[in-house]
């Protein structure tokens, strides 16, 4: 008994300091056949212990895949995560190989620049910055990459302006973010500009120690998969301080709080909005020219300070103190705007310009090639009767998106008929007019490449009409409405993937427009905008109107007109509105403890009961409908018979969202109770919907005229 218990104790892998898995396993098989020499059947033969090798290989391959998923994968990713990448066990999650173009003498590396926004921006949150401080970004930098790098033998290119020159990593400096490398022979290399001899290239890694930085690595392109994480630690490491740290930061006066979340989001955000069309290209020349010289300012700052003795009071330091300051200040100033523009919600306030400084007014002609007969006809017909004055007076451009970055406040943009291409969004912060010079479909605006929106209108009050607009690719629309008003007549909209969005705040005028071929919605109402749309054509989109959740007590009821709109070969609903459901709801309003009925609402105000079939009357907002009775002349509407079975949508759309509105003030009465306020003014509640919902055809839709969708 002793003996089987010594036996057993013996088989339990006891490893040392620095031995691995395999060595002890392999150590323990030769102790396997303890005990007494009688049991010959017990011992291991030279065959099994082969296979007992070949086992524990596979296991220490098992080991290490385990311990780099769980390096890299998130326990709360589930299989379609953005970072699925990280895990080497999933099908299509190796990097691929970036093919050398040109000069073949170099071998292929991996494919890491085309990384998306949540890959890099989980990477830094989670595994290389999480929430360390500005002091902290370089010592949490290096202890990211000491967990994932490889330490040595293995090959990359060192890559610089001059040159790319294959070398082999012996050794990695995580502290200093450096590499110790040694040429690869025989010498295979890429200059540009210069000639470079093996020898050179000794002469040069001699003189750097053959150190180089870990920024500058490109890792040779293998199939194992065993440098893959690798090659993306030290993208990660290039971008980041390519693209997100500032020189500056390391003197930032906020240290004391997270890094990632004041810095490294906003800018990673700005990189890819820029990247991917969602920042007009005006804001972003200024961006980058701000950022060089806020750069510029910085190293002649330090140079400055560096050159200032602390212990001297000469004359001459004393003027530099000065000068230092007035550095420091500019600098600063500089720092605050590039602040405001990483800041997705700040970003547009620079772009407004406001009233032009000499108080005159600009008319910006927009034709790429014109004859002389369409000018005649545009003074004849636009510019002499209109903007004849002295205030006005005329630029000419070849492109719609330089007249409308060019405009100040009060400016008239006017497109010559013709077919205009472009490659960023139009961003309209100012108050101005676009018009197009002729029919819609002879004054066409495209956008071919893929962005967050086509057109987007921050201004107070803009105008367009008479253009046509075809979109390609844009992710929030091909019109949205931030803030301010946006009037639109007479305009073709072509969308191929999402249409309009009013955005809370946002005040949508839009008459005698035709918008069509949108993948979602044809217009999307949020709360608290406002939205009124007479005569037009929405058609041969997923839904035709969305109106959004208005239901949540803090949210503002959107004030909505329809009238004499034709919504019809609509894939879903002709109008939809989104609302919680009614078990939803139910658990909302039963988790506000000691929430009054309706009846008990209105007997505490005083209110008399009046119930008809069981039901209770409440207030409702005012309905405003137009009719063809109204004696006043009506510009946008016709009076004609049209089908009931077409216009019937009409009330089910009204009954709806009064209802949604009824209960929403109910809600809000009883949370009022709640705060102690017992005689709620009749302001507070007083966000009733102005709703004009009147003589809209719904034809041929396919689910209907009106419905709901429930969340």
């Amino acid at each position: 008994m002793a003996e089987e218990d010594g036996c057993s104790s013996m088989m339990e892998p006891q490893f040392e300091a620095g031995e691995t898995a395999a060595d002890g396993m392999i150590s323990t098989a030769d102790s396997i056949s303890c005990g007494s020499g009688q049991n010959k059947t017990d011992k291991v033969d030279l065959e099994s212990n082969v296979e007992l090798e070949e086992d524990v290989r596979d296991f220490n391959l098992r080991q290490e895949d385990v311990v780099r998923q769980e390096l890299f994968h998130d326990e709360d990713d589930d299989g379609d995560s953005g970072t699925a990448y990280f895990n080497l066990d999933m099908a299509g999650t190796r990097l691929q190989r970036a093919e050398r173009i040109g000069d073949a003498s170099l071998p292929d590396t991996f494919q890491t620049n085309e990384l998306l926004y949540y890959e890099r921006f989980k990477a830094y949150q989670d595994y290389m910055l999480g929430d360390c401080k500005t002091s902290e970004v370089k010592a949490f930098t290096a202890d990211y990459l000491e967990k994932v790098l490889e330490p040595c033998d293995w090959q990359a290119q060192w890559c610089t302006d001059v040159f790319d020159v294959l070398v082999e990593v012996v050794d990695v400096n995580y502290k200093e973010l450096k590499a110790q490398v040694k040429l690869v022979v025989p010498l295979q290399c890429e200059t540009r500009g210069c000639e470079l001899t093996e020898e050179a290239m000794n002469t040069l890694l001699e003189a750097t120690l053959q150190k180089v930085p870990l920024q500058e690595l490109r890792v040779v392109f293998d199939e194992s998969g065993d440098f893959d994480q690798t090659a993306l630690a030290l993208e990660h490491l290039r971008f980041f301080y390519k693209h997100i740290w500032r020189q500056w930061d390391d003197e930032d006066e906020d240290d004391d709080f997270d890094y990632f979340v004041r810095c490294v989001e906003p800018r990673l955000r700005l990189f890819y909005d820029i990247l991917e069309d969602r920042v007009p290209a005006g804001l972003v020349a200024e961006y980058y020219s701000l950022l060089a010289r806020c750069s510029q300012k910085f190293q002649e700052f330090s140079s400055l300070r560096n050159g200032i003795s602390s212990d001297s009071e000469s004359e001459l330091d004393n003027v530099s103190m000065v000068e230092g300051l007035r550095m420091y200040e500019q600098m600063e100033a500089l720092k605050r705007k590039l602040r405001i523009m990483e800041n997705p919600l700040l970003r547009y306030v620079l772009g407004y310009k406001g009233p032009r400084a000499s108080g005159g007014r600009m008319v910006h002609v927009v034709s790429v090639s014109t004859t002389v007969s369409q000018l005649q006809s545009l003074m004849a017909d636009k510019l002499g009767p209109k903007f004849s004055g002295e205030e006005f007076e005329v630029q000419f451009h070849s492109e719609p998106l330089l007249a409308v970055s060019a405009c100040y406040e009060g400016d008239v943009v006017i497109i010559l008929p013709g077919h205009y291409n472009v490659t960023s969004s139009i961003s309209i912060p100012d108050s101005i007019s676009v018009e197009g010079f002729g029919l819609p479909d002879e004054v066409v605006i495209e956008k071919k490449n893929k962005g967050d929106s086509f057109v987007e209108s921050t201004g107070a009050n803009v105008k367009i009409s008479n253009v046509k607009f075809i979109q390609h690719d844009a992710i929030e629309g091909i019109l949205c409405v931030r803030q301010g008003k946006m009037e639109m007549e007479n305009c073709v909209l072509q969308c191929e993937t999402t249409g309009v969005i009013v955005r809370t705040s946002g005040h949508l005028t839009m008459n005698m427009c035709d918008l069509y071929g949108s993948k979602g919605a044809g217009v999307e109402i949020y709360p608290g905008s406002v939205c009124s749309m007479v005569g037009n054509g929405i058609h041969h989109c997923k839904e035709g109107i969305l109106i959004k959740d208005f239901a949540d007590e803090l949210d503002t009821i959107p004030k909505i007109t329809m009238v004499n709109n034709v919504i019809h070969n609509n894939e879903g609903y002709g109008v939809i509105l989104v609302k919680p459901s009614d078990a939803a709801a139910a658990q909302g309003e039963a988790a506000q403890e000691d929430t009054p009925s309706d009846e008990q609402l209105d007997k505490e105000e005083g209110k008399d009961e009046m119930k008809s079939e069981g039901k209770l009357q409440v207030d409702v907002p005012v309905i405003v409908v137009d009719d063809c009775s109204v004696k006043e002349p009506v510009s946008y509407s016709s009076c004609y018979v049209v089908p009931p079975e077409f216009t019937e949508g009409n009330d089910a759309i009204k009954r709806e969202l009064v209802a949604t509105s009824a209960k929403k003030q109910r809600l809000q009465k009883s949370r009022l109770k709640e705060l102690g306020v017992t005689k709620a003014d009749d302001n507070l509640l007083s966000q009733e919907m102005f709703v004009s919902i009147q003589d809209n055809q719904f034809r041929r839709n396919g689910m209907g005229s009106f419905g709901t969708f429930l969340y």
